[in-house]
């Protein structure tokens, strides 16, 4: 095994190397039952005596981090010994957490539900529906042709140039090549967005209920979060603070409870930010899956005062493991956000990117949504006419996307069952929550399982 050990100055040169080599085995960079370079070796690669070496290595074999072989050499001690305390002595630092806007200690664990044998859980589409033979060969296509250097902070033109054909065909989003930046996924566009746009204290309006990563992020940088009630009709123009710069909607399906933001709220909404030089970040994260009822217009394509940007992904259209996404943004952000993506990471993987624009040119993603929508059309059907009869259950009306709602009615209650993954939903007022409902996913969930899966969580339930 190479050590990498560096020496400073000519003082105590075996307590150099005594602490170099106690802070790699400390950390785990040398594992248990790994053998040491032999002293005579380590000497000459240090320019020091072998004598200094044998010190070292003597006083980490007392300590009890090493043990000598004879015939074999030194290695290091098999006992478990990472995460042990160092010796009296022997300095750690202590690491501290940022504190801008919510400290990260009060974020919390990530959101993340475990699978289980009936999988509901939010967000995720089918993997199986996924033409991954066809998505191999055109990644491999890409990678003989051998894209190996850097490129735009926007991310690969000729997937900007398709990105922008697709929306405004399927969502009728006005935007050229120039006004797409891909990213990866829509919770980077988001965070871009931020970066650019809040400082600490800025006011950020969000949906309550409402997409939670969105409000962990804006209040990770600093922002102060406020919730704005959402109704039938969407978000509530009218109860948005004063203070707000920032408004985050998902207006085509509103997450979680499904419905459409309605015209009239949507004019509101525009009319709203343009009085108050606010913007506001649209989120379209899965209408693409749509069942009935003719969609209404994104809010990007009826904004004529330049205060939308648009966010969109393909973490639900096609697959999450690609983290995949992209942003529209007014010809006025564009600088800001194109070098805020340049400090973040540069750009993306430009051979996905490529495999994608080559995917969406040939036709490929539009007949994938095709398909992909009639079989989730099939299982919306399914979930919906199972939860209809239960008077315990109140189902929220949707015909898009991946997901649907059901408060749960006063006095009831789900007892956890085990072979289930769903997510459950608390829409605050003020400090108390008003309502408890639940979020089905049917992406994953073969169909053969929804009506078994159902019967045991419905079973879960407590109360009138």
């Amino acid at each position: 095994m190479d050590v990498h050990i560096s020496l400073q100055g000519r003082g105590d040169l075996a307590a150099q190397v005594y602490r170099q080599l106690l802070d790699a085995i400390l950390d785990g960079r040398l594992r248990s039952g790994e053998r040491l370079p032999p002293t005579r070796e380590l000497a000459r690669r240090l320019e020091i005596s072998r004598n200094t070496v044998a010190v070292a290595y003597d006083r980490l074999v007392a300590d009890g981090f090493l043990v000598g072989r004879a015939g074999a050499g030194t290695f290091v001690s098999a006992e478990p010994v990472r995460g042990r305390a160092a010796p009296k002595g022997v300095v750690r630092p202590r690491a501290f957490w940022r504190e801008l806007g919510t400290p990260t200690r009060e974020l919390g664990a990530p959101v993340w539900v475990p699978p289980a044998r009936y999988d509901f859980r939010v967000g995720l589409p089918d993997a199986r529906l996924f033409p991954m033979e066809t998505w191999r060969r055109l990644v491999a296509r890409e990678l003989r042709v051998g894209l190996a250097t850097y490129d735009h902070p926007s991310g690969y033109e000729p997937l900007r140039e398709a990105i922008s054909r697709h929306i405004g065909i399927s969502r009728s989003v006005h935007a050229g090549p120039g006004d797409v930046l891909i990213t990866n996924g829509a919770q980077q566009a988001l965070d871009l967005v931020g970066r650019v746009l809040i400082e600490p204290g800025t006011t950020v309006a969000v949906e309550e209920p409402g997409y939670p990563p969105a409000r962990r992020l804006f209040g990770s940088l600093g922002a102060r979060v406020v919730g704005v009630p959402v109704d039938a009709e969407g978000l509530d123009v009218s109860a948005i603070p004063r203070s707000a710069s920032l408004v985050y909607v998902t207006p085509s399906h509103q997450f979680p409870l499904g419905t459409p933001m309605s015209l009239a709220r949507r004019a509101a909404l525009l009319a709203w930010a343009e009085r108050r030089a606010a913007v506001v970040i649209e989120d379209d994260y899965d209408s693409e899956f749509r069942f009935g009822e003719r969609p209404l217009e994104p809010l990007q394509s009826l904004d004529r005062a330049g205060r939308v940007i648009y966010v969109g992904s393909f973490s639900k259209t096609l697959l999450p493991m690609l983290r995949l996404g992209f942003l529209v943004a007014p010809a006025s952000l564009g600088p800001a956000l194109r070098a805020a993506r340049q400090l973040s990471d540069w750009h993306g993987d430009v051979p996905t990117q490529a495999a994608l624009a080559r995917f969406i040119d040939e036709g490929l993603l539009a007949r994938h949504i095709r398909k992909a929508t009639r079989v989730y059309a099939t299982r919306h059907d399914l979930v919906t006419r199972t939860l209809a009869g239960d008077d315990r259950l109140r189902l929220i009306p949707s015909a898009a996307g991946l997901h649907v709602c059901a408060w749960l009615a006063p006095g009831v209650s789900l007892r956890p069952a085990p072979d289930v993954a769903v997510e459950q939903l608390d829409a605050y007022c003020g400090e108390s929550p008003a309502q408890r409902g639940l979020v089905l996913g049917y992406g994953a969930i073969g169909p053969h399982d929804i009506g078994p899966g159902l019967r045991l969580l419905t079973d879960s339930l407590t109360g009138p």
